[in-house]
């Protein structure tokens, strides 16, 4: 069993084989976000407070902050919206940036154990982030592309994975702090993308026994009904393997089909959470309570 321990300063997230899967929060990013990232850019980040607090409301167990704006101070922005989503929610982040630099603001204004988004096998990149994930003591996504770029073929995905979690033990990070997206291609360019990623978590988890994540909402790119896809998508990836995935729990029919999935798993000990997200409310709007809440009335 491998276990992935990420934290802030109050609260513990584990990713690992045996437990409910990780939800990492998408909303954070102002890609494709024209206001969004026109607020940041400007100091606004209330519209970053609020997705912060409706994802963890929703159930978003990690959040993912990222800070893309073009010529924008990305560094500064990070820091700072770290520090605003840490004294709002205590779930862990996961600082997500392809600049180095931004990178390693984000962990310097971190409090806890972060996660870090990410390294490729790319020479260049493995160079610059490992020795900061080895610095800061974090856990980090390790995407299956390199100096190729990325290949349709999933053998040579595997493969970069292992180079990167080679790597990682060279500079004393453990397998259980590299986190591997092993890509998620669009389903409507390449048919067999679905059966791909399953067969990749799958020899992820038991070769390399790594703990996966992925960009969910990749899979339907350009599709119709992307949601209803998605959800097929991403209870099929946990049945194969997958652990976390970086999705939108503002979306009610994807965390329903998570939490199927942890219980169909066995990842939801006594269907609690279940239970708790969907349990109907009696006549009177008050919460049913099983047998083991509350009082049983008396006969009278």
């Amino acid at each position: 069993m491998t276990d992935t321990v990420i934290s802030s300063k109050s609260k513990e997230v584990v990713i690992g084989f045996e437990r409910p899967f990780a939800v990492i929060g998408e909303r954070i990013n102002p890609t494709g976000r024209k206001l969004l990232a026109e607020e940041m850019k400007n100091g606004d980040y209330s519209r970053v407070e609020a997705d912060a607090l409706a994802q963890v409301a929703a159930g978003a167990h990690i959040l993912d902050v990222n800070a893309g704006i073009p010529l924008a101070d990305e560094p500064a922005i990070l820091a700072e919206c770290i520090r605003l989503v840490q004294s709002v929610t205590d779930v862990p982040l996961c600082i997500d940036s392809s600049i180095v630099a931004a990178l390693e603001s984000g962990l310097e204004a971190y409090q806890g154990k972060a996660l870090l988004n990410s390294v490729t096998g790319e020479e260049e990149r493995l160079e610059a982030v490992l020795p900061l994930v080895k610095k800061y003591g974090c856990a980090v996504i390790a995407i299956s592309n390199d100096d190729d770029g990325i290949s349709e073929d999933i053998n040579v995905r595997f493969n970069v994975a292992k180079k990167i979690v080679e790597r990682a033990q060279d500079h004393g990070i453990p397998a259980s702090d590299v986190v591997v997206d092993p890509l998620v291609m669009p389903i409507g360019a390449i048919n067999t993308a679905g059966v791909q990623v399953m067969e990749l978590v799958q020899r992820l988890r038991t070769e390399l026994k790594v703990n996966t994540t992925c960009g969910a909402s990749n899979l339907s790119f350009g599709l119709p009904n992307r949601n209803g896809l998605n959800t097929a998508f991403i209870s099929m990836a946990i049945a194969n393997g997958m652990t976390s995935a970086i999705t939108n729990p503002l979306h009610a029919e994807i965390m329903q089909s998570i939490r199927g999935a942890n219980v169909v798993m066995g990842n939801d000990p006594e269907c609690a959470d279940w239970i708790g997200n969907y349990r109907e409310p009696s006549a009177d709007g008050a919460q049913r309570r099983g047998r083991r809440g509350g009082r049983r009335r008396r006969r009278g």
